[in-house]
């Protein structure tokens, strides 16, 4: 495959990984709607725990068999690939039966956990994706050691369209018929059983058409299994780890949420309620952070590859540049959320109850999106290891802190402590890639680019709290938010301007302000 084509793929996986992302984000927001927040808050406290088997059955496989499948290639080695191949096949659905088995077996305990029997229904068919997602994730790895990332992309917008539209259906279906919030709860959790076999089925499919498919291979035994396993192990374990950031932080609030809540006096009963409006909250925050977790997968390959040539001025560069892409989207983003939780509770989710909540999760994306971002860089720095020890660290912090600010400020307590240990995830992140390799965390042009967010917050901010948004219409509140949106971004793309963060062709090349300019 050519240079060109390559980049094009890359680019087409990029595409189709941030519309999965953004499909995965947004849909909360009208599952909430069709079901309430007691679902929403039964979805947001078992998810999670789907999230972490998940990754640790998946996330490593696809990049671990392309990165031996892509050597092997070089050395024209096809015997070595068939066995890599047949290996992850293995090992995909042994992890998989695995974790399935684990989650049905505890599900009474981790459903009691979690916030109540309520949950053990949606947890036991979320669970049954395990069953079909590791092996699917060995084909996206196949075709990506072939350098072809079409496969994968396709697959990964088949699976989320599919999902989410099996998701709202059946949620519609069974709150129109009058069953309970438990049943909702799990029936909408079978959509992501139906996304990952459509997107299983298409891929098997391309697979079988493909000129990569593999010939019968001649010999393989449990010797060949156990050292292709380990090869693959090696490689896939320390990546998993480091791509569970928020999902190993989600998981620590769905154990420690509940239970702070119950030692702070809040019923079994309320408890998943409560956790729906915390759900809200972190429906945004995942929204917020799309762009972020999506520049991470082209943005490892690449420091990588810069690092494994030396060219340690180009690495820099490239971090730099993250960084500014980062910041200047994000700090928008987050003061814009922190600015707007008023209307935009009413307008997403029918009412303002758990505003100080969202405000704070609101705010807190900024720093989990240099987090996400700081732990990109260090995994494609092959410090991935390290960046599994600094994510552990951060789950401890989290779990303290949780039961420590729930103690004290109830609901608020947990979003406090979600904006204080993103805050010391980034810190340790950047000052470890610093240590390796100097590199400007905070600069003029970002403290600008703060600045800008800051005022434009302000002025975006200020009048809602003069206005009663419990007696305005869902009409109305959206309508001030696309209008404080529309304003706020043009206000802070002109202060970047005559700052000169930013000049004429940057302008003239995002959408609405540079039909403005013409």
């Amino acid at each position: 495959m050519s240079k060109s084509t390559f980049v094009k793929s890359t680019l087409i996986l990029s595409v189709a990984t941030l519309l999965s992302k953004v499909l995965g984000s947004i849909f909360r927001i009208p599952l909430q709607n069709i079901a309430g927040d007691e679902v929403l808050g039964i979805f947001s406290l078992v998810y999670p725990v789907y999230m972490v088997a998940l990754i640790l059955s998946v996330a490593g496989i696809p990049i671990a068999i392309s990165k031996l499948i892509a050597e092997a290639r070089i050395k024209n080695e096809l015997e070595t690939i068939k066995h890599l191949y047949i290996t992850a096949s293995i090992l995909a659905i042994l992890f998989g039966i695995i974790s399935f088995t684990l989650i049905y077996s505890y599900s009474p305990l981790l459903a009691a956990t979690l916030g109540g029997s309520s949950t053990r229904l949606a947890l036991i068919v979320v669970a049954a994706t395990l069953l079909v997602a590791p092996y699917m994730a060995v084909y996206r790895g196949f075709f990506q050691g072939f350098e072809d990332m079409g496969p994968t992309a396709v697959s990964q917008v088949i699976e989320q369209f599919i999902r989410v539209g099996f998701i709202l259906l059946v949620a519609y279906y069974l709150v129109s018929n009058g069953f309970s919030d438990e049943i909702v709860a799990g029936g909408v959790m079978a959509g992501s059983v139906i996304g990952a076999l459509f997107s299983l089925l298409y891929l098997r499919l391309k697979y079988n058409r493909s000129h990569f498919k593999l010939s019968p291979v001649g010999t393989y035994s449990y010797q060949t299994f156990t050292t292709w396993s380990k090869n693959i192990l090696k490689v896939s374990i320390p990546i998993a780890i480091g791509a569970i950031t928020m999902a190993l932080l989600n998981f620590v609030d769905s154990i420690t949420i509940p239970y702070g809540l119950e030692s702070a006096g809040i019923k079994t009963s309320n408890i998943t309620y409560l956790y729906g409006i915390y759900g809200r909250g972190l429906s945004l925050v995942q929204i917020a952070t799309v762009l972020a977790t999506s520049i991470v997968l082209p943005l490892i390959p690449l420091i990588t590859t810069k690092l494994a040539a030396k060219d340690y001025g180009k690495t820099r560069d490239i971090i730099e540049k993250t960084h500014r892409i980062t910041h200047l989207t994000s700090w928008p983003a987050a003061i814009g959320l922190l600015a707007l939780t008023l209307p935009l509770n009413l307008a997403l989710f029918t009412n303002v109850e758990g505003s100080l909540t969202l405000a704070i999760l609101g705010f807190s994306s900024v720093f989990t999106s240099l987090t996400v971002l700081g732990t990109g860089i260090l995994q494609g720095m092959n410090l991935a290891n390290q960046a599994a020890i600094i994510i552990v660290v951060g789950v401890v912090i989290k779990t303290f802190s949780n039961i420590y600010f729930i103690d004290l400020f109830g609901l608020n307590g947990a979003a406090l402590s979600t904006l204080i240990v993103y805050i010391i995830l980034f810190v340790i992140n950047s000052s470890y890639i610093r240590k390796q390799l100097s590199f400007k965390i905070f600069n003029a042009e970002i403290f600008k680019m703060v600045f800008s967010s800051l005022t434009m917050g302000a002025i975006i901010g200020i009048p809602t709290l003069f206005f009663s948004f419990e007696y305005w219409s869902r009409i109305q509140a959206l309508s001030y938010v696309l209008l404080a949106i529309v304003f706020g971004s043009g206000f802070y793309f002109m202060q970047l301007y005559v700052m000169k963060v930013i000049d004429k062709d940057t302008c003239r090349s995002l959408p609405f302000i540079g039909k403005l300019m013409k």
